[in-house]
């Protein structure tokens, strides 16, 4: 499944649609981009990230924990952050998109600190997204409040 995403993104226009098993993959590499901010992956990311992702898509635990891994092997395929947050960007509409940066600001905080890599990915993703700073803002205060 993989090599067929990688495969798609490398030969799609930024304008065609984006399977919506495609746009999960995207959003949980992102997820472990975030994870990754502070340059260590700790079990309590693993597990918010696959909270997010069942609570986000209606998974089990199981079908999470797979999406999470799919999502570790195509951060870990190379692609940059551009690429995730502009097919996320065409998938998701704007609306939505502040429930991802919620989604990765309980990463973030998921380890219990705000580190300076990790602020400073957030504002990136916050831009390549295309939403204001103030969404960032009030996503985060809803991820610190749900934990």
């Amino acid at each position: 499944m993989l090599a067929d995403l990688l495969r798609r993104i490398s030969g799609r226009s930024d304008e065609s649609p984006l399977p919506a098993e495609d746009a999960r993959i995207a959003v949980a590499a992102l997820l472990v981009i975030a994870a990754h901010a502070d340059h260590e992956y700790a079990d309590a990311e693993r597990t918010q990230i696959e909270r997010v992702l069942a609570a986000r898509y209606g998974l089990n635990a199981e079908a999470a924990k797979r999406l999470r891994e799919e999502g570790e092997a195509a951060e870990q395929a190379s692609m940059d952050l551009y690429k995730f947050t502009s097919l996320i960007k065409t998938a998701i509409p704007y609306e939505e998109r502040a429930s991802v940066l919620e989604a990765l600001w309980r990463v973030v905080l998921a380890d219990g600190e705000r580190e300076a890599h990790e602020e400073t990915l957030m504002r990136r993703v916050t831009d390549l997204l295309g939403l204001d700073p103030r969404e960032s803002v009030h996503a985060r205060q809803r991820a610190q409040q749900a934990s």
